[in-house]
């Protein structure tokens, strides 16, 4: 293999310019090609693609986002969108493909493989932390520092008023980034989209005042929970608790942008390092990921189709904590 493609599809996360540059630089160091695809799929479309050497991935791993830019691509999901990529990467000569996205880019690219028969290995690059195969994505550790540092803010704020704060964070379908701030920042209830009939023993928290001693309190609600966003459980909760002023914070993308952590640029770098091997190896279809600190090889299929397993031993803990 003389040259790959490298890209980041779908939302950004902080650390993808850290699995960029490890791309490009374990490629140098192998004597191969990287060209960039700008604007994901669609700049793979639109023949948006450049050579790539190692001075072009300098000062870029404490960056947020990613230089390649980022896009959805209603094109690409045609055959007609797929074959003009395809002719696009063979006009660059390109023979392998790093994907650095979520299940959704996996998808695209199960198809695209299966299509053309190009070789593809994923890199899981998502804040939300809700891709098979890994026990961390790219941005997921970054995006949870986010939401506590927010929080310890919110937090001075609550105790001077003695008031309640609804923070509203990331995560339609995955509570990972509710589950994992919320400990970290002592909420004192966490409502997430896989556990049911949560609010209801948040309603019983505040009922029973023998338990309840906290002066102010804290709750994080991931955006998917089932019974809506922060902005209508705090205006149910006030119905039940008229007493109450109950206040919203809705972090929304600032939990995706920032520099990312150490953590996010240590896992980065190894998933990118990684992929140009698997490539080099003649893997294909696989994602890769990080589970108990090995490196990971799952099929591509079955990172899409199989669900994460929650962490309800987390869940519980955080329960115990916040009497």
């Amino acid at each position: 293999m003389k040259r790959i493609g490298v890209f980041t599809s779908g939302g950004d996360a902080p650390g993808m310019n850290a699995c960029i540059r490890a791309v490009v630089r374990a490629s140098c160091q192998r004597e191969i090609e990287v060209y960039g695809i700008r604007e994901g799929l669609q700049g793979m479309v639109e023949n948006k693609i450049a050579l790539l050497q190692t001075q072009d991935v300098a000062n870029i791993i404490q960056r947020g986002g990613t230089i390649l830019q980022s896009s959805r691509s209603k094109e690409f999901k045609t055959p007609t969108g797929r074959e003009k990529s395809m002719q696009n990467l063979k006009t660059h000569g390109i023979e392998g493909l790093v994907c650095i996205g979520g299940d959704g880019s996996y998808a695209a690219m199960k198809v695209f493989n299966k299509e053309f028969s190009i070789p593809v290995i994923g890199c899981p690059g998502t804040i939300d932390n809700d891709i098979y195969g890994t026990d961390f994505t790219i941005g997921f550790d970054t995006a949870v520092n986010t939401v506590v540092e927010a929080v310890d803010k919110i937090r001075d704020t609550a105790e001077s008023h003695n008031n309640v704060f609804f923070v509203e964070v990331m995560g339609r379908h995955s509570g990972a980034i509710a589950l994992y701030s919320g400990i970290s920042s002592g909420a004192e209830s966490i409502l997430l989209p896989e556990v049911t009939n949560d609010y209801d023993d948040l309603i019983l928290k505040f009922k029973n005042k023998s338990k309840r001693k906290k002066r102010f309190s804290i709750v994080i609600v991931a955006e998917g929970d089932e019974e809506g966003n922060a902005i209508q459980i705090a205006n149910k909760f006030k119905n039940s608790f008229p007493e109450l002023s109950p206040k919203v914070t809705v972090l929304g993308h600032i939990q995706r942008g920032g520099a990312p952590s150490a953590n996010d640029r240590i896992l980065a770098s190894r998933l990118g390092a990684a992929a140009v091997e698997a490539l080099i190896d003649g893997k294909t279809n696989f994602a890769l990921g990080v589970v108990d600190n090995n490196l990971t090889f799952t099929p591509l299929e079955k990172a899409i189709n199989n669900k994460k397993e929650f962490n309800f031993d987390f869940y519980n803990l955080a329960e115990i904590l916040s009497l």
